[in-house]
């Protein structure tokens, strides 16, 4: 774990905040010169602090504006099940998150897709045919409350 002073939380949140930011607004933003800030952020990105930058797409706006949660508990817990069953997950692109769960689900699946029907097709063609699985437990969004991928650096 890399060491971050109150400098490098800075850069942290504002790029978490505005991430095409040029180097020389950021710079200002925290009070640093120009290639002070780009020495900081080479930093932050070689050590892994920074893991890369994507853009934030309007789920709805590309059609996929469902959102659905699967628990998943399988019917074996080797590990050649626990392997077969991440490894067909990779494979999904409709599965954004997949965790593996303490307590009753084995696994959590976040999910997204266009709606209803889209999740009955996803549902015949991929989730149904997932190895080792023994139940699957779906529940979608009603509303969404709070969604945010920025941290609290």
């Amino acid at each position: 774990m890399t060491e971050l002073d109150h400098t490098d939380r800075r850069i942290l949140r504002v790029l978490q905040r505005r991430g095409r930011i040029s180097n020389a607004e950021l710079a200002e933003e925290v009070s640093l010169s120009a290639s002070a800030c780009h020495r900081r952020l080479a930093r932050l990105e070689e050590t892994g602090t920074i893991a890369g930058y994507a853009a934030h797409l309007d789920r709805a706006a590309i059609g996929l504006g469902s959102n659905v949660f699967v628990e998943v508990t399988l019917a074996a817990q080797t590990e050649e099940a626990l392997e077969a069953f991440e490894a067909a997950v990779a494979r999904i692109p409709e599965i954004l998150e997949c965790h593996l769960m303490a307590g009753s689900a084995d696994y959590l699946l976040k999910i997204v897709v266009a709606d209803t029907e889209d999740f009955a097709r996803l549902h015949r063609k991929h989730l149904a045919r997932l190895p080792s699985v023994a139940r699957l437990q779906s529940s979608f969004v009603l509303k969404k409350v709070r969604e945010t991928t920025e941290l609290p650096v």
